[in-house]
């Protein structure tokens, strides 16, 4: 059974792997970076501070931090170094078909995927907080999330199930941090 499905992943894989252009090579290298989301991240900020006040956007932010830093090292050492699978730029038996931009190829191992965790995290927290003031927030939140991490598999560096496991845990740890914040702090908001 765990053959047929890697089977199925690795087939997936290069499948969207493979639906690469040239064109499109900046964009999602851009997509996986981290220091070009930091307007996006100030505009979170903001729009926490709109709705709840300065007092809450602290206490949110670090949560949020704090969230994201438990998502990172879980997506490490509780997966990566443990099930130590071999991402698809460093799978020997399919490493010569895999598209990758600038040489990039990633740590050894990819299961699962550190951006998907991350990112699905922050989608998570966030779309909860604002859902009452902004609407369809949910969807672009997830939708943000999903990009970034295709992105992991365009670049061939994570396999789909790496994606799909990493923003299952990602979304778990960011509601359930969400749901101990609201209790905790929203409590209190005039």
């Amino acid at each position: 059974m765990i053959e047929w499905l890697e089977n199925i992943d690795q087939k997936l894989f290069l499948f969207l792997n493979g639906l690469h252009a040239d064109w499109l090579d900046p964009f999602m290298w851009h997509l996986s970076g981290k220091w070009q989301w930091i307007p996006i991240y100030l505009l979170f900020i903001w729009l926490i501070h709109k709705y709840y006040g300065i007092k809450n956007t602290v206490f949110a932010v670090i949560v949020m931090v704090l969230l994201i830093a438990i998502a990172d090292n879980v997506s490490v050492h509780l997966f990566k170094n443990v099930f130590q699978r071999y991402r698809p730029s460093h799978n020997l038996e399919i490493s010569h078909l895999v598209h990758t931009v600038h040489g990039y190829k990633g740590g050894e191992f990819g299961f699962i995927s550190s951006h998907a965790a991350n990112f699905f995290c922050m989608a998570a927290f966030l779309a909860p907080l604002y859902k009452p003031h902004i609407k369809r927030i949910t969807l672009m939140l997830f939708i943000w999330a999903s990009v970034v991490a295709y992105s992991r598999i365009y670049l061939g560096v994570h396999y789909p199930s790496d994606i799909f496991v990493g923003a299952l845990v990602g979304t778990i740890m960011g509601y359930g941090g969400f749901r101990i914040f609201e209790k905790q702090i929203l409590q209190n908001v005039d």
